[in-house]
């Protein structure tokens, strides 16, 4: 793990925000009116999809991907001046949070500045034109990392924005060399003390797939010598495929539990239901009550809790990168209660020192997952398909009050008994998690 990362971050919530689609206006301004709705949901970050010039040439849809960056320095004008986003970053700091910013450096827009100014910067095919690797990114041109000029330019420019931001989101972070962000990370520490850095690393297939076609695409142990907090794509294959029926829960859990064991001690992961990247949640899960189970567990899992704009309204429309989109706020769907509720258990009972461990009871779609800190023993039951069962805890037998809702619990025998509704009970440490 990067030698700075504050385990602290585990405790917190980050709020993505595409600028385009958050209002009508689509504006750096038009944000500021809704940033006391954003922190009272209990947001710590904000992240800002990338707020750069977007590229034309080859552009998807009207209005073009914001990943394909025309400019490394600037803001998209039709987000508003330099001056604006500033602003808007100083009203996020008056209200106590922190801003993070997406930077794409694996790849450009064909008419970036970049092409223009410092063709030798880029990738090039065999026939010497300039090109990517991953053909469905059709908008976009490779940058070549084994040009040592290209580091400075991209330190440089980390540089002049961690002056205005908090940390940076780093998009396909897997395909940049490590050592790179590791530079990155020094320089940047000089002039932006405990700068958060978040790697967007790549699924298991698709980066075992990379790696087998030659390419460089580092491993999530590696990215972490680098960086704060990783994507769960290493487990997100599993749980896409636990969401389509195609596998048991257990599967999945299983899974959460070689993280645990298979990572350093000081290992962060952001968790997320969905992202730009996802279909929503709600495509899938159309019961409230499983809604409400799976978002409970969301915020119980271990590590950096994301929330994507929409997710809070239970949107099921993935918005489109592509063109205008807006989100929607139907507040007959609003869940703002119940987030504020797990905002508070993720600050007040759980704990930044938990160990985690799991099960599934998979007759039910249960899952039983157990954090501890040797002081306190913290019991989740997420029932994830919002029915009532009786399943065996590893919590001692006795009366407990369920931490969401207040209702009494009782265990008995080693069996608790839950209506469907999620749980997460509190005692004493001690003795094996499961």
């Amino acid at each position: 793990m990067a030698r700075q990362t504050n385990i602290s971050l585990r405790g917190d919530v980050i709020y993505a925000v595409y600028v385009r689609n958050h209002t009508p206006e689509g504006t750096f301004q038009a944000v500021i009116p809704d940033l006391d709705r954003i922190q009272a949901l209990g947001t710590d970050i904000i992240w800002f999809m990338p707020i750069h010039p977007i590229g034309e040439t080859g552009k998807k849809g009207s209005l073009g991907c914001p990943y394909a960056n025309r400019d490394y320095r600037t803001v998209n004008p039709a987000y508003g001046s330099m001056e604006d986003f500033r602003h808007l970053v100083d009203e996020i700091h008056a209200r106590g949070m922190k801003c993070i910013i997406d930077v794409v450096y694996n790849h450009t827009s064909p008419d970036s500045t970049l092409t223009k100014e410092h063709p030798e910067f880029f990738y090039r095919k065999s026939d010497g034109s300039m090109g990517n690797h991953v053909g469905d990114w059709s908008d976009v041109v490779d940058l070549d990392y084994n040009c040592k000029a290209l580091w400075d330019y991209q330190i440089e420019s980390l540089v002049q924005w961690a002056k205005i931001v908090d940390g940076f989101r780093c998009d396909v972070a897997s395909f940049v060399p490590v050592e790179f962000w590791r530079q990155a990370r020094a320089a940047v520490e000089r002039v932006r003390p405990g700068c958060i850095w978040l790697a967007e690393t790549v699924h298991s297939g698709f980066g075992l797939l990379s790696r087998k076609s030659g390419l460089y695409s580092a491993n999530d142990y590696e990215v972490f010598q680098a960086f704060d907090m990783e994507y769960d794509y290493d487990t997100r294959e599993v749980f896409d495929r636990y969401l389509k029926g195609e596998i048991a829960l257990s599967h999945y859990i299983d899974m959460l539990n070689f993280q645990e064991c298979a990572y350093p001690d000081n290992y962060i992961k952001m968790r997320f239901l969905e992202n730009h990247d996802q279909p929503r949640i709600c495509s899938f899960v159309k019961d409230e009550l499983a809604l409400t189970n799976y978002t409970a567990f969301l915020f119980f899992l271990k590590g950096t809790t994301l929330l994507y704009a929409g997710q809070e309204y239970r949107n099921d429309h993935t918005p489109s990168l592509f063109e205008k989109d807006l989100i929607r706020r139907d507040p007959v769907k609003d869940l703002t209660p119940l987030l504020q509720t797990l905002y508070r258990i993720k600050k007040q009972v759980l704990s930044c020192e938990d160990y985690f461990m799991g099960q599934a009871d998979d007759a039910h779609d249960v899952a039983i997952l157990v954090r501890d800190d040797n002081q306190t023993k913290k019991l989740g039951v997420f029932s994830l398909k919002g029915q009532a069962a009786a399943v065996k805890v590893p919590f001692p037998d006795g009366d407990y009050v369920n931490c969401i809702d207040g209702a009494a619990v009782c265990v008995k025998d080693g069996i608790l008994r839950c209506d469907g509704r999620p749980l997460i009970l509190t005692g004493p440490s001690g003795g094996d998690a499961l």
